[in-house]
């Protein structure tokens, strides 16, 4: 980190005053907002900012703006891809939102709620559900995952079978620019062809446009009436089958359709007290759910009756209380192995066609074994549904187990060459960040990278906001194919 200069010093003495004592954080006492979640990257602020409103925002902007110190704003910090870490090699402020936390408003009528971008996932759910209506967005890390941290990254989780991503539940939000002026879109509009629709603009931004303030989020009629189910599958290859047969029995009532491999059953059994859902031990499994107004028995088992019948299934279970669907998302939401292995290695956020899912999973395992031999691991969960399959390449899973970096590089380098020729792409739901700068940029072609590095340029022309994080700040592909220096606008 370069050294504090004068002008720097002043900085952090004008921010303390914008603040007031209870905003703002010496980074030495909270070294846990400087180290992403994984442990890869990490960061020093001048300062850690925790204004309260949007004015207070403005101020920050300015006064940095100003100095020529840029901005990292950072949510729940559940980032899987160090996006929301302090930089390195310039100064910057760490901006936390968590105390802009409040819920603005509920109305019922218009199916809406208005909340400040600190609010956690589980807050606004919990407001909705106070007034029998329903936020579509949720994933696992709900309890602590920002509201301005989901529309960041356009964050999809568990239900974007039935819900769509984060984009598809804003329809309005206020937003601060890099001069300090406040960009007001909260609008609670279902349509509006007035003209380009620049809320889409900061959803999957990254932080690299402005700060998220306030969003207006679209809510839906409650579900009460689940019906979870946990099967066998006979072959990872009958997932695309099963899916359209789901499909098929009731798509509108499909809100989930998971997959979930043994070796991740048994590391949650192991590790978090999970109950084995069936006796019956597979290599994978299928978990599914129907949600509705009504009662959705009729679809679950009437699903299940047809895969059992086309041999697709070899053994199923259906949670009828409480404590079973508990336990079965319990099992779910654990899975990542950051947490239940603590294993190393390469890293997938992968999407492909959801035709392609099991060829994908069987090529990603030929590769590895090609290049790691039969000890290397592929260990795959993810969202059967949307075609994301989050994978991971890690010599065992073993707590502590660690691969070669110039290996895991190698591994990276000839998966990601297999999604793109499917047509899938690295970063399906958890952003850009720092992580993908290197292999982003080989997806896009020069004239969509170029169109957003146009944009950034536009709205914050000295790269105040969360500089060299995003796809915009992806390394340019060479003419052999291989990463060039990144450009910064």
């Amino acid at each position: 980190m370069p050294e504090v200069s004068l002008p720097e010093a002043r900085l952090v003495d004008d921010l303390r005053s914008i603040l007031g004592s209870r905003g703002w954080l010496d980074p030495v006492d909270a070294p846990q907002l400087t180290v992403d979640y994984r442990g890869v990257f990490s960061g020093t602020p001048l300062l850690v900012a925790r204004p309260d409103s949007v004015e207070v925002v403005q101020a920050v902007v300015r006064a940095c703006a100003s100095a020529g110190v840029a901005i990292v704003s950072q949510g729940g910090h559940t980032s899987l891809s160090g996006g929301s870490v302090p930089t390195e090699g310039r100064q910057s402020i760490l901006l936390s939102t968590t105390r802009m936390n409040r819920i603005v408003s509920v109305d019922p009528a218009r199916f809406t709620i208005t909340a400040e971008a600190g609010c956690t996932i589980e807050q606004v759910q919990q407001a909705a559900a106070a007034v029998d209506l329903q936020l579509g967005m949720d994933w696992g890390a709900r309890g602590t995952a920002t509201v301005g941290g989901a529309v960041s990254t356009n964050a999809g989780g568990l239900n974007v079978l039935r819900y769509g991503p984060t984009r598809d539940s804003v329809l309005g939000l206020e937003a601060v620019l890099a001069d300090g002026e406040v960009f007001d879109g909260l609008r609670a509009l279902r349509k509006d062809n007035s003209g380009y629709d620049l809320k889409h603009l900061f959803i999957g931004g990254e932080g690299s446009l402005g700060v998220v303030t306030r969003v207006v989020l679209r809510l839906h009629p409650r579900q009460d009436h689940h019906r979870t189910m946990f099967a066998a599958l006979s072959e990872l290859e009958a997932v695309h089958e099963l899916f359209a047969m789901a499909c098929a029995r009731d798509q509108a009532d499909l809100t989930a359709f998971e997959l979930v491999p043994e070796t991740g059953v048994a590391g949650t059994i192991e590790t978090f007290g999970v109950v084995r859902p069936l006796s019956t031990v597979a290599e994978w499994y299928l978990l599914a759910r129907f949600s509705g107004t009504a009662s959705a028995d009729a679809a679950s088992e009437g699903f299940l009756s047809d895969a059992v019948d086309a041999g697709l299934v070899v053994d199923a279970t259906v949670a009828v209380t409480a404590a079973q669907e508990e336990n079965l998302w319990l099992m779910r939401d654990e899975l990542p192995p950051e947490t239940l292995f603590d294993a190393k290695g390469a890293k997938f956020d992968a999407a492909v066609p959801i035709d392609r899912v099991a060829e994908f999973q069987r090529a990603a395992e030929a590769v590895t074994a090609e290049l790691c031999g039969d000890d290397a691991v592929v260990y795959s969960f993810g969202h059967l549904g949307d075609g994301n399959l989050h994978l991971y390449v890690v010599p065992a899973l073993q707590r502590g187990s660690r691969m070669d970096p110039g290996l895991a590089s190698e591994v990276t380098g000839a998966i990601d060459e297999l999604l793109w020729s499917m047509g899938g792409t690295v970063s399906a739901e958890h952003g850009v960040g720092q992580d993908l700068l290197d292999r982003v940029g080989r997806q896009k072609s020069p004239v969509e990278l170029d169109m957003m590095r146009r944009v950034k340029a536009a709205l914050d022309p000295d790269d105040l906001f969360n500089p060299g994080r995003g796809a915009h700040c992806a390394a340019v592909p060479s003419t052999d194919g291989q990463p060039t220096e990144k450009e910064t606008p």
